[in-house]
């Protein structure tokens, strides 16, 4: 193992951390939407209190997969040939 790659295998451990959880919280997110509970720390200083939980849902659920994704990409070690 060179040092090369463990230095870019630690530098991308803190940046896969935080998409895992940003993944996990959005999902959640959304399915607190498609339940029809609104999370009121989203709903601050937004005029719209209630509607669109089906869109919002689907956006939240899409960020997370999309970042969850992301995370395990990054997270992947090289294939050496």
């Amino acid at each position: 193992m060179s040092t090369s790659s463990t230095a870019s295998d630690t530098s991308k451990k803190p940046l896969v951390i935080v998409l895992a959880v940003i993944g996990v919280v959005a999902i959640i997110v959304g399915v607190l939407y498609f339940a029809g509970v609104s999370p009121a720390f989203l709903n601050i200083g937004s005029h719209v209190k209630h509607g669109n939980h089906l869109y919002r849902g689907v956006v939240a659920v899409v960020v997370g997969l999309v970042a969850l994704g992301y995370a395990w990409f990054k997270s992947k070690k090289p294939t050496s040939n």
